[in-house]
């Protein structure tokens, strides 16, 4: 990505920001998790709380609008992630016990466990956690709300 587009970002992000009446800085990341082009802001803001909304709702909703939004200026699709009060860096830790445990009561039990009511950026995760393990595989089944990530041993 170069300076021009992370220039985009920063200004569709004040753009977006000042309309939501948020306060407050932010940090654009470029991200090298994937394979995919994607941007890691780190907002810093008093609105912590109004910003995150019941369960991360709020934050989902507010990553993909933005993503859309940049996606419309750059002419093309670029994952944005935000984290906000630590809130994604403190539910990514706990999604990676989430897939030890989940990976281990697989392999003790020898069958698939769904683990539901994960949103999408958290399934994600999940999915690139245990993406090259060796034991497991994990997908995600459904529709909208009803979406569950199931993880299952490999076949042998």
């Amino acid at each position: 990505m170069d300076k021009k587009e992370i220039k985009t970002i920063q200004e569709v992000t004040e753009k977006l920001l000042k309309l939501l009446d948020v306060d407050g800085d932010f940090e654009i990341l470029e991200s090298k998790e994937s394979k995919e082009e994607s941007v890691e802001i780190v907002l810093n803001t008093k609105d912590t709380g109004v910003v995150i909304g019941y369960h991360g709702d709020t934050l989902e909703g507010l990553q993909l609008v933005l993503s859309l939004c940049v996606a419309r200026n750059l002419g093309r699709f670029v994952r944005i992630s935000i984290d906000v009060g630590d809130y994604k860096k403190n539910r990514t830790e706990f999604l990676k016990t989430l897939a030890q445990e989940t990976k281990e009561r697989v392999l003790a039990e020898g069958k698939e466990i769904a683990v539901p009511e994960l949103k999408s950026w958290e399934r994600r995760i999940v999915h690139l956690l245990l993406e090259k393990d060796e034991e497991v595989v994990s997908e995600s089944q459904g529709e909208g709300r009803d979406r569950v990530l199931i993880v299952r041993p490999k076949a042998k």
